[in-house]
């Protein structure tokens, strides 16, 4: 997931900068391009026969997961024909504006979130404005707002996080949380950690024992355990303000202070491996993986593990330092959208509707993958990380604890947080002035938008 992510930035600077604003307005024929569709039905039977394009990047068991809720979607509106096209990530992201200028375009399309791609797109009038169907189909009540925000752009396209719905999530998410290694926390007698102060605790321990207590390496500027660890400590609403711009609520306010001077704390006390410095993502992961290390903060479902290892490695979403309920960074695998282009919108804003179904949850859990908006799914128990992360996505539904991946907060806000935190590590940056180079890139980028 982080490989992902970091790339995540320069493919979307790439949408930015080819996409025209000359793409024709919603299927509605209003000349607006943010405007929604007057009239919609949920009548999906009523539409007759409908073949809808869906284009997604999702291999392995994502791809046997989409494919399923395809296969119960036609199932359920047998006029529906839904063909689906597979793109590698990199290439669906750098082209998906111009195949949505394609009459032949998808109906359906996986955007990524945020300003450089779906704000971009929604910009452009490429995707419909789906208020009305989140009017028909109750999102704004089944969604969390934490996550429903993550959708939402005002339609002067100047805010982020508020306003009508572009996209929609799904009855998947991945999260930042903390894995444990379940056999080394037996050996030295210690339950898994309930809070931060467990965790230090857990960590003391497994120092003075011999172990690493987090397996992690900096080369590449994981940011993973600087967001897990500044999820615990910040205020929910002043974080997610500050990601979607708002310029009252200061770096200061939002526990990336506390957070990066814990993890330089935690480096000074050795908690991290010999040379971390030097160590790569990968190879942290192969690392950890191969039973290296007690915990690891990690996105879900980046360690790879299978059957038997999900046995032996469990998850859990600590909850916030003040005690004051459950927070964690969040989205679905991608921002779902529709062409406004597409002949049949109403059809496929109900499959959209279908992948936030209980049903689409049950199927992501089956698959291994984590679910969300989907508190009853049966899950394996012999599964000890996944019972760990479905109920820690639960927990976040329940709370509306997501907050978004920082780096949405600007263009350039992965690259100024990897690099300072580098610089924060190795003690020649001090934790405020690493607050003050996050407020510097956040600000810069939100007078430019102005």
């Amino acid at each position: 997931m982080m490989s992902i992510h970091k790339a995540i930035a320069g493919i979307s600077a790439g949408i930015l900068l080819s996409l025209g604003l000359t793409a024709c307005s919603p299927g509605s024929g209003s000349t607006d391009k943010s405007a929604a569709p007057t009239t919609v039905s949920t009548d999906v039977a009523a539409a007759g026969p409908v073949t809808l394009k869906f284009t997604d990047f999702w291999g392995a068991a994502e791809g046997e997961w989409i494919k399923q809720v395809i296969a119960d979607f036609q199932k359920k509106y047998p006029n529906v024909t839904i063909q689906r096209t597979t793109e590698d990530w990199g290439q669906l992201n750098s082209t998906l504006n111009l195949q949505l200028q394609d009459d032949g375009g998808p109906d359906i399309a996986t955007a990524n979130n945020g300003w450089q791609s779906l704000g971009t797109l929604a910009k452009g009038g490429l995707v419909v404005n789906l208020d009305p169907y989140a009017k028909a189909y109750g999102w704004d009540s089944a969604v969390p707002t934490t996550i429903a925000r993550q959708n939402q752009f005002t339609t002067d396209f100047k805010t982020m996080g508020s306003g009508s719905w572009f996209g929609t999530p799904m009855a998947r998410t991945s999260l930042i949380g903390l894995y444990y290694n379940a056999d080394k926390l037996k050996a030295l007698g210690i339950d898994p950690p309930q809070t931060l102060a467990d965790l230090e605790a857990d960590a003391a321990k497994a120092k003075a024992a011999g172990e690493i207590p987090f397996e992690y390496g900096s080369q590449d500027s994981s940011t993973t355990i600087l967001l897990g660890l500044q999820a615990l400590l910040a205020d929910k609403t002043k974080l997610n303000n500050y990601i979607y711009g708002d310029t009252s609520v200061k770096a200061a306010d939002i526990g990336i202070t506390e957070a990066i001077s814990t993890v330089k704390k935690w480096a000074d006390a050795g908690y991290y491996p010999p040379k971390y410095q030097g160590l790569d993502y990968q190879t942290a992961v192969a690392n950890y993986v191969a039973g290296k290390g007690v915990f690891r903060w990690e996105y879900t479902g980046s360690l790879g593990l299978n059957a038997t290892q999900q046995g032996h490695f469990g998850y859990v979403q600590l909850p916030q330092q003040s005690g004051s309920g459950t927070v964690g960074v969040g989205a679905a695998p991608g921002a779902m959208v529709v062409s406004a282009k597409s002949k049949h919108p109403e059809v496929a804003a109900a499959f959209l509707n279908y992948m936030m179904s209980p049903e689409a949850g049950q199927a992501a859990v089956d698959r291994g993958l984590v679910p969300a908006m989907s508190p009853d799914v049966k899950v394996p128990a012999a599964s000890l990380s996944l019972t760990g992360e479905s109920a820690g996505a639960a927990t976040l539904d329940k709370n509306d604890g997501y907050v978004p991946y920082f780096d949405w907060s600007s263009p350039t806000m992965l690259d100024t947080l990897g690099q300072n935190l580098q610089l924060a590590l190795a003690g020649k940056l001090t934790a405020d002035k690493f607050t003050a180079a996050v407020d510097k890139d956040r600000d810069a980028f939100i007078a430019q938008q102005s």
